[in-house]
């Protein structure tokens, strides 16, 4: 019987076979109903059977969602179909994740597909916009870039989606705010669009309709998350929201949980955790405008202090009974809104906030109290040097951080802020009464005692660096704090000389490798391109030889500060001078013998290699990066590590120059220092003039003599002078008897002879006469003589030439062979001719080449003939001149009336032996 029955029974479908039969009567259905059964049907398989309902019924649903959009309860089940094909069994045989991008092409692919999801949402049925937003999130979520692109290409699809905002019904609005922000993450175009459309009123809406900061829940943090998407890297919409005046709602939020917080009844626990996170959001939000290097920075952080906005921050960060991951936020946030910005560091020094020294309240719970009576208020730079200075406890590290960040921030760029934080730690340090928040104090004695909270002196030392940091000036003002009094016979220790020796000390002792890298970090800074302060760090030359010592040392466990130490002496050597405490020569033979040239090579690239130098940037620099109860692996400072890596290779290369080779520095465009070739100048011209001195210096020793000798001369001249000028009176005296005398005899012999000479003359000249008439006479014989041979020489050539001219004509017809033969010969020996005429020409170059030898030597010669003759016309003039001389003296002599004759040039002649002639004898001429 029952085996007739199953005989008759219809055979088992699979499902499979249902799937298909069920897609095929979808497909070919033309009543509502039909479809819908059929739906219902590919439903019930869609959990276990994705891949075989997708492939046979997933256009048919999609066509329907187009056909029967106005039906609410058809859409509603293809919406839930659809959406669990795209979420299966995790037990499904055909759960797959290419399942989902399978689905998510289909409608990418083709725009009119995502058009009847965005068409949906113009529905305000429930179910409707909520599958409809959650299936295109599922579809955002296989494949962002194509869902972004339809929707940015669909005409209403964005104004569609940002109405979904003002849905009051918390399950859509909520659909909604995921949807955005994930098609908003990494699209810039869909990011202007969405704020265009009027979405920053509509999150602000949001989130006071929630209860704002303090009470609102999860949809706060999805608002904040959109805010975050439409602000990210995108100066537009910046614009946009800054000027819209959103500045202003984004204060009023921040004002409003500080109300919150110190009111009466304060803030209940459970709300504590969402509040925390909802504050931390929005500071997130703030910072996007706050991106370093951005064009639009400045203008936000002006925008931001009209607003009133740094003061809400400010009061949230010195908050005691707020959370301190809060605080830290909060206080890099207020970094963020003056770093850069001249007139806001200068401000921001004027803010007082609630002051940190108050103990906190005993009822507390994970870091909370309520009703907290307010503080007394205190000055925000003292503010923040307290929290990061004097607070010791492990709880406080991040804010402590935080704090030294905004510090930091405070005085970036802004040197008249950077020397006046510095003059003030000065007079505080030389002040009588102790300031535990004074980083020259807290570096300087360096109490060994705080060995628990390195981080007090590790603060300071990257507060002091950030001070010195490429600021030449201040490193002039620092070089100015020392301790001891000279006058009181008291050494004096440098700033430069106390911190290495602190140094020294902790590396000795092996203490905490904080401390020693704090020191190193100070010192590397301040000596870099320095040379005063390099030469005050060696003028103690045991600093020298102990970091020496302390970079041989061999230990794993401290090769940071190894490292740093081996920078340091580069450092000191490369902007060391010949005229250095430590001169530059001495210092390289101490790294090459002790350290060693290896050795300090590798030194330094260890260090670079380290992961603390390595991955700083993506190292966490906070208390996460410790584990419980342990001090965290914050070691660095983040401008001191690009410093590092910028001058890596160029410290490593140091110890290749040449001690000889000195580094200039320029600061500020200006050469710091005294310039190595100009002192060598200098010292050259020095020894110049040394040597030009001593040479004018001998030449007036023997002026001196010469003079001297002359004057020695002269006086010896003028005795002579005087015995002649005696004598000459003498001989003058005798002239003068005898003048007439010898006058008158020699007129008279005159006359005797004038007589004479003229009856000579008369008989020469008659006899001339005579001589002259007969040389004439014979002259004219014999010149009729001539003319008549010359007419019979003529008369004789004319006949010869006749002769000769016939004799011609006859030997010219007979030698006409002969004058050819003879040209023959003539030719040839023409030829030979040319030869030796080539020959002679060669001759003749090389006499013409020693002719110009000779010609030279004959200049030469002439040259030296004519400097002789140079010489011959000076000893001329010489003697002129002594002629003159002689002249004045007479003239002299006679304008002081010493009788004297024109005769005395004769009388003084002398004769051929070098004797005057006497007077007897010249008249005897």
């Amino acid at each position: 019987m029952f085996r007739i029955l199953e005989a008759q029974a219809p055979a088992k479908q699979n499902a499979t076979a249902t799937i298909n039969t069920l897609c095929g009567r979808l497909q070919s259905a033309t009543l509502l109903e039909d479809r819908r059964a059929a739906i219902l049907g590919l439903r019930s398989f869609a959990k276990q059977w994705p891949a075989s309902v997708a492939s046979g019924g997933l256009r048919n649903l999609i066509s329907c969602l187009n056909k029967d959009i106005e039906d609410v309860d058809t859409t509603k089940i293809t919406l839930e179909t659809l959406m669990m094909l795209f979420n299966p069994d995790e037990s499904s045989p055909e759960a797959s994740d290419d399942i989902a991008l399978w689905l998510a092409d289909e409608f990418t692919q083709r725009q009119e597909n995502t058009t009847v999801l965005l068409d949906l949402l113009e529905s305000y049925d429930f179910y409707s916009r909520l599958y409809s937003l959650q299936l295109m999130s599922a579809i955002s979520s296989a494949r962002p870039e194509r869902t972004q692109e339809c929707v940015a290409t669909s005409p209403v699809g964005v104004s569609r989606l940002v109405a979904v905002l003002d849905d009051k019904r918390e399950a859509v609005r909520s659909e909604g705010l995921l949807l955005l922000t994930s098609l908003t993450l990494s699209s810039s175009e869909l990011q202007k669009v969405v704020a265009y459309e009027n979405a920053f009123d509509r999150i602000f809406s949001i989130i006071d309709a929630e209860g704002s900061l303090t009470h609102g829940g999860i949809p706060i943090q999805d608002c904040l998350s959109l805010l975050g998407n439409l602000l990210r890297l995108n100066i537009s919409n910046q614009n946009l929201f800054r000027e819209s005046g959103w500045m202003k709602k984004l204060a009023a939020l921040f004002s409003d949980v500080i109300k919150e917080q110190d009111s009466q009844d304060g803030v209940p626990d459970w709300a504590r955790s969402q509040r925390d996170k909802n504050v931390w959001g929005l500071l997130a939000v703030v910072r996007l405008f706050l991106i370093r290097g951005s064009i639009g920075t400045q203008n936000n952080q002006r925008s931001f202090w009209h607003s009133g906005l740094l003061a809400q921050v400010l009061e949230i960060a010195f908050h005691a009974s707020i959370d301190m991951n809060i605080r830290t936020e909060a206080l890099s946030t207020a970094a963020d809104l003056i770093r850069g910005n001249p007139q806001l560091q200068e401000a921001f020094a004027q803010f007082e906030v609630p002051s940190p020294t108050v103990p906190e309240p005993a009822a507390k719970v994970n870091g909370h109290t309520n009703g907290i009576t307010a503080p007394p208020r205190d000055n925000v730079i003292s503010a923040l040097l307290e929290l990061a200075l004097v607070r010791s406890s492990l709880h406080f590290f991040d804010i402590r951080l935080a704090c030294c960040e905004c510090i930091k921030a405070y005085m970036q760029n802004h040197s008249p802020i950077r020397h006046f934080f510095l003059r003030r730690a000065i007079e505080g340090y030389s002040s009588d009464e102790p300031e535990p928040d004074n980083i020259l104090t807290i570096l300087v004695q360096n109490n060994i005692g705080h060995s628990g909270d390195p981080y007090r002196l590790w603060i300071a030392a990257v507060l002091l660096f950030h001070l010195l940091h490429e600021d030449f000036e201040a490193k002039n003002i620092a070089m100015q704090v020392a301790e001891g009094n000279a006058e009181n016979g008291e050494e004096v220790v440098t700033c430069i000389q106390a911190f290495a020796s602190n140094l020294i000390s902790t590396e000795q002792s092996m203490g905490d490798e904080r401390i020693s890298i704090a020191y190193l970090t100070i010192l590397c800074s301040w000596l870099y391109e320095d040379h005063d302060a390099v030469n005050d760090f060696l003028s103690e030359g045991s600093i020298l030889q102990s970091i020496v010592q302390l970079a041989t040392q061999d230990s794993p466990t401290r090769n940071l500060a190894l490292g740093l130490c081996a920078i340091l002496l580069g450092i000191v050597y490369e902007f060391s001078t010949k005229d250095s405490p430590v001169p530059r020569g001495t210092i390289h033979q101490i790294l090459t013998t002790r350290l060693g040239r290896e050795r300090y090579i590798d030194r330094i690239t260890r260090l670079r290699e380290h992961p603390m130098i390595r991955d700083f940037e993506i190292l966490a620099q906070d208390l996460s990066s410790s584990q419980v109860g342990s001090l965290p692996d914050v070691y660095l400072d983040r401008t001191f590590v690009e410093f590092v890596k910028d001058n890596f290779s160029h410290v490593v290369r140091a110890i290749d120059r040449a001690p000889e080779l000195e580094v200039p520095v320029v600061a500020n465009g200006i050469q710091k220092g005294i310039s190595r070739e100009l002192v060598d100048s200098l010292k050259a011209q020095v020894e110049d003039r040394n040597q030009t001195v001593q040479k004018l210096e001998s030449d007036a020793l023997t002026l001196e003599r010469k003079l001297g000798q002359e004057q020695a001369d002269h006086r010896k001249a003028k005795d002579s002078a005087s015995i002649e000028l005696t004598r000459i009176r003498n001989i003058n005296e005798a002239l003068q008897r005898n003048h007439e005398e010898d006058l008158q005899q020699v007129q008279k012999e005159s006359q005797t002879s004038h007589q004479d000479l003229v009856h000579r003359h008369g008989m020469e000249t008659r006899r001339l006469e005579k001589d002259i008439q007969s040389i004439k006479a014979e002259h004219e014989t014999s010149l009729a003589r001539i003319r008549e041979r010359d007419d019979a020489e003529i008369k004789d050539l004319k006949s010869t030439i006749t002769r000769l001219r016939g004799e011609l004509e006859k030997s010219s017809k007979e030698h006409v062979q002969d004058l050819r033969t003879a040209h023959e010969d003539y030719s040839t020996k023409m030829s030979s001719l040319n030869a030796r005429l080539q020959r002679a020409e060669d001759r003749c170059a090389d006499a013409e080449k020693r002719a110009s030898q000779s010609q030279k030597e004959a200049e030469s010669k002439e040259s030296a003939r004519a400097t002789a003759q140079t010489e011959l016309d000076d000893l001329l003039m010489v003697l002129g001149d002594l002629e003159d001389k002689r002249s004045r003296d007479k003239e002299r002599l006679k304008a002081l009336g010493e009788p004297t004759s024109d005769e005395e040039d004769e009388d003084e002649t002398p004769n051929a032996d070098g004797e005057e002639v006497s007077d007897g004898a010249e008249h005897e001429v």
